[in-house]
């Protein structure tokens, strides 16, 4: 911290991006909060249920709660605004929005041009959050399914690992672009079964999080998978790394709700079982590619 406020710079996570000057640098979370109008939540999502339970304790107004975090919370299965609906208020509860969709900060803070959609409890409150994060190189869209663009955000990190998985095994083209395909056909089958739109999944939130995520040098979750796929554990590849791979607990999360709705996700169920039961990666795909001859369908 007393480094960040005096270089105001992040050397290891944005390195050459300053922070402006009139941004108050703080770890004191009652200073940061302090008569604010809108809170931006850009938490990992295992830490959000924490931060919220301390949010509660403090005295706010009605901010704008804008959340970030990208993932289903394990053991409960909440989604980010579940977990913050149970811990905060309920006059803030129609104030709590999600923006998502393919917005890596490394690009973000060069002013890289970037779309993305917000979703929330309210649409009052979403369409105030879009006026405020619109400018000339951050386009905001508004959506009214709130479960459908978080599920896609915290999905397509599960698809991205197992993208990674490709690249490090060097399975080429064909197959990054099959699993693509079918990684979102399995998002759509498990939103619509817990209440979302299918058509969201061929958004920002959905398709353009996905591909962007499952192709880019900035994705983490990829990073996750191609050193699984080039003979990493697991616990060697989280080691290396100075950012959070969100799609690691994702994967539980999302195995257990494939599980508990009877949805069948087999490559989620793959990248669990190589994720936490050891399973070699190449075998892993022999079973998905052997798997019951059937028709192409899409839900």
């Amino acid at each position: 911290m007393l480094n960040l406020r005096k270089e105001r710079e992040h050397k290891s996570k944005l390195p050459g991006i300053l922070i402006p000057a009139e941004i108050e640098i703080t770890d004191q979370l009652d200073q940061a909060v302090k008569d604010a109008e809108m809170l931006v939540l850009a938490l990992p999502s295992h830490t959000v249920r924490e931060v919220t339970k301390k949010l509660a304790r403090i005295s706010l107004n009605e901010p704008l709660i804008v959340n970030l975090a990208k993932g289903i919370e394990n053991d409960t299965l909440c989604r980010m605004s579940e977990v913050l609906s149970q811990e905060l208020p309920e006059k803030l509860h129609n104030k709590i929005v999600t923006l998502s969709g393919p917005c890596h900060a490394e690009e973000v803070s060069r002013k890289m041009p970037t779309s993305v959609v917000i979703a929330g409890i309210k649409q009052e409150s979403s369409m105030e959050a879009q006026k405020i994060f619109m400018n000339k190189y951050f386009r905001v869209y508004t959506s009214d399914d709130l479960i459908g663009v978080e599920l896609g955000g915290s999905l397509k990190n599960v698809i991205a690992i197992a993208a990674g998985i490709c690249d490090g095994l060097n399975l080429g083209d064909n197959a990054k672009g099959a699993l693509l395909t079918r990684g979102l056909a399995e998002m759509v089958r498990l939103g619509e079964k817990l209440g979302a739109k299918a058509s969201t999944f061929a958004g920002l939130s959905g398709m353009g999080d996905l591909i962007t995520t499952c192709i880019s040098r900035h994705s983490r979750n990829r990073y996750v998978g191609e050193h699984i796929g080039k003979g990493e554990t697991l616990k060697e590849t989280l080691e290396g790394m100075v950012m959070v791979a969100e799609g690691v607990k994702t994967t539980k999360s999302a195995f257990q709700l494939s599980q508990k709705y009877k949805v069948e996700m087999p490559i989620t169920r793959q990248v669990y079982r190589i994720l936490f039961e050891n399973i070699n990666p190449k075998e892993a795909l022999i079973e998905l590619m052997t798997r019951e001859p059937k028709s192409e369908i899409w839900s």
